[in-house]
């Protein structure tokens, strides 16, 4: 985890220190509904019966921290628009 994002997440009360990130694997997504990514247009990864959403959202890695907060609020927006969009 890069340590721009670590600070910027701990500014809102979200500690990241000991978060791994994990790949995506078939068993994973074909457990779910939805995979929202971030960016990866046509790498994005195809799973019969789930449905795929990308937002274009730039990767706040090597980012001024100024930069990398309004990334972060972008995607605190798009979470919330996404979770009023589908009733969760």
């Amino acid at each position: 985890m890069h340590g721009v994002v670590r600070e910027i997440m701990l500014e809102v009360g979200v500690d990241l220190s000991n978060i791994t990130p994990v790949k995506l694997t078939p068993e994973l997504a074909g457990a779910v509904s939805t995979i929202v990514t971030m960016g990866c247009g046509e790498t994005c990864p195809h799973v019969p019966g789930v449905k795929i959403v990308d937002w274009k959202i730039t990767d706040p890695k090597n980012k001024p921290i100024d930069e990398a907060r309004e990334i972060r609020n972008e995607i605190e927006d798009k979470v919330r628009a996404f979770i009023a969009e589908n009733n969760y």
